[in-house]
């Protein structure tokens, strides 16, 4: 089972995971997998309060994924080891709780899983870099031709795909008032010629379907057998 949700923000958004409000939890093991679509935001401090939340996941009954999203600590994330998982790259956060590398293709439980984390901060000018602002939040020339490479290693063609921002023409139906930029017009290059069964995305803060194309991922919990 993969259960598929939005932004955690660390303790912001991260009850709707309890188990009143994610029942099916209940009936999940170590090899079903709640995945978030960036924003995580539980490696953010560096301290007891991210080790509490990241505690708290570790020990349910399902392993937690997630892709970064732009509001992340990218100095503190990058401190973790890097592992193999499932066929692609990982950061190991905790014993069940991985971050998933951008540009990577996860084979796991059947479901090829590509990866492409990132986004750019529309709030950065009120945030302080190195502080709440990281310019690694946008992939690097290097990411992006790695993430080509991976697909074309796939031959174009993946399950599911989850992302932090959504590709151009997915991000003018939930947000047109939001700017494309590099990587919302890499994300679309790739929708143009990837076969995928279903793209999961964060960022904009709503939920919604978008006609077959994908969804917008908040405060909604989908499973996904």
């Amino acid at each position: 089972m993969f259960a598929i949700t939005g932004d955690t923000h660390g303790e912001i958004d991260i009850g709707k995971l309890n188990t009143k409000r994610f029942l099916e939890q209940k009936n999940m093991t170590k090899s079903d997998y709640l995945i978030v679509c960036g924003d995580f935001g539980c490696i953010w401090y560096g301290d007891q309060r991210d080790e509490y939340w990241l505690n708290w996941l570790n020990e349910k009954p399902f392993t937690t994924l997630f892709v970064d999203g732009n509001h992340e600590n990218f100095n503190l994330l990058s401190t973790y080891p890097i592992v193999d998982f499932f066929g692609g790259y990982a950061r190991q956060i905790k014993p069940s709780v991985y971050h998933l590398m951008r540009g990577e293709v996860f084979e796991i439980n059947g479901k090829k899983i590509f990866a492409m984390g990132g986004a750019s901060s529309h709030d950065k000018a009120y945030r302080t870099e190195g502080r709440s602002w990281w310019p690694e939040e946008m992939p690097s020339d290097a990411e992006y031709e790695h993430a080509l490479e991976t697909l074309d290693k796939h031959n174009w063609c993946v399950d599911m795909v989850i992302s932090h921002c959504a590709p151009d023409s997915m991000q003018r139906q939930v947000a047109d008032w939001y700017e494309h930029d590099k990587l919302t017009n890499f994300l679309q290059v790739v929708k143009h010629d990837l076969i995928y069964g279903g793209w999961y995305f964060g960022h904009y803060h709503v939920d919604k379907r978008l006609n077959g194309e994908g969804m917008a991922m908040y405060k909604e919990i989908i499973i996904r057998e």
